[in-house]
């Protein structure tokens, strides 16, 4: 619903009305005079009553689906005719009509001011324009400056301020009394939904960038029981980001995990997309908990418990652990957190080891991962771990066939062969057996 014009934009305005709101509050808190406070104060609620009663017309105006909208819509129609917001309303209004027909006189003479009652005064203003206008020839030019307004009243306004408290003694203090009553006039669940709608605003407008780019986003099915996986065109959002920014193209790929599937073991040269390939999983069923759309197009995602990620840290000086001992004890304490209905992200652990013991680590740590039945990616450079059972999946990083050194980004299904991008370099420095051959022969 809030993707809609129709409910986004009185929405966003609510949110720019209520940050003014905050920001006035504040200010007033920090003014030095009392009685200018507490008509700021009474600015602000004036402001509140009016955002609400606009909010509540907008959304009985909008054809609304989703169950939350239609709860805080009926709260909202509920509130405005609240016995508490409509006496705060009336009280706001009476008490500004008041302040309205104050009127005072200043007799000013050298350094002395003299105030006193006002009201029923003739303007001569008026009269005064109409003898000159027959002399006027052309429009006048105009010679007048514009004061800066400062928030803050002088030691001089103050003083003239005071003595106008004296001269209408019940409007003021029936304004301090106001003050008191309503020192918190906004609701909680107003002020509650205020601030959260902001993340959701904030979210779609860091969708709008990436769309316009031409970048496919969706509405997740999501599923507490099926763990089948199956999203196309997804990217990592922030790097998408990164790239529309640098006018760059978004390398998407797909995912899918059907059946027995459960890990992607994530396999290739370096820099090669592994890394993001793994954030994007991660990043998917993330913002699908959220219930926002997520990269890509015609996702179906597992509602998981937790999340659990294992990228590698920096190492500490003051650390006594080294590097391999402290990835057993994080990933230790994963397992031990981890249920049937959590995913695990690990990406290029045992790096610190042998292969031969980075293979044997790797096996008994995946064989852990199929007894819990967790969905995981497991980004590695140990091909064998691809190919353990029936529940993983391998993924290939690629890079271009006649060009092994640049790298396409694309991650595919595909079997694992850390040989065949050996034998591209081969190839492409003309190291393969049979160009060797050739060279030793000529």
């Amino acid at each position: 619903d809030l993707a809609r014009p129709a409910l986004r934009q009185p929405v966003e305005a609510f949110g720019k009305e209520m940050g003014t709101l905050r920001d006035h509050l504040k200010a007033a808190g920090e003014l030095r005079y009392r009685y200018q406070q507490q008509r700021w104060f009474l600015d602000c609620a004036d402001s509140y009553c009016q955002s609400v009663v606009k909010l509540a017309d907008e959304l009985q105006k909008i054809g609304l689906a989703a169950p939350g909208w239609l709860a805080f819509a009926e709260f909202i129609q509920g509130y405005r005719h609240s016995e508490a917001f409509t006496t705060l309303q009336q009280e706001t209004a009476a008490l500004k009509e008041s302040l309205s027909k104050v009127r005072y006189r200043l007799h000013i003479r050298g350094a002395r001011i003299r105030v006193s009652k006002g009201g029923g005064d003739t303007d001569f203003g008026e009269d005064v324009l109409a003898v000159f206008a027959k002399f006027q020839e052309t429009d006048a030019s105009n010679y007048r400056v514009k004061f800066p307004d400062y928030k803050d009243m002088n030691h001089v306004e103050a003083a003239i301020l005071s003595l106008v408290v004296k001269l209408h003694p019940d409007t003021f203090q029936a304004l301090g009394s106001y003050c008191n009553r309503h020192q918190d006039f906004r609701d909680d669940t107003v002020r509650a939904f205020d601030r959260e709608v902001q993340f959701y605003l904030g979210y779609l407008t860091y969708l709008d960038r990436l769309s316009e780019a031409g970048l496919s986003f969706s509405y997740p099915g999501v599923s507490e029981s099926s763990k089948e996986v199956h999203v196309a065109e997804t990217f990592d959002l922030v790097l998408a980001n990164h790239l529309v920014d640098e006018q760059l193209p978004v390398v998407c790929n797909d995912l899918s995990l059907t059946g027995p599937e459960r890990i992607i073991v994530v396999t290739g040269p370096n820099q090669g997309g592994k890394t993001t390939l793994a954030r994007t999983f991660g990043q998917l069923h993330y913002l699908a908990r959220l219930g926002l759309p997520v990269p890509g197009r015609d996702a179906q995602l597992f509602c998981f418990d937790q999340l659990f990620s294992h990228f590698e840290k920096e190492e500490k000086p003051d650390d006594l652990r080294g590097k391999l001992q402290d990835e057993l004890v994080r990933l230790h304490e994963i397992l031990g957190q981890a249920s049937d209905r959590s995913i695990i992200i690990m990406n290029e652990i045992f790096t610190s080891t042998t292969l031969d013991d980075a293979e044997f680590l790797g096996e008994k740590l995946m064989e852990r991962v199929m007894e819990l039945d967790v969905l995981c990616v497991y980004v590695t450079f140990v091909d064998e771990l691809a190919t353990l059972g029936r529940s993983t999946v391998s993924m290939v990083a690629t890079v271009e066939p006649d060009q092994p050194a640049e790298r396409t980004y694309k991650v595919i299904r595909r079997r694992a062969d850390g040989l065949a991008y050996a034998a591209a370099i081969a190839r492409k420095y003309g190291l393969t057996y049979d160009s060797l051959k050739d060279r030793i022969a000529s």
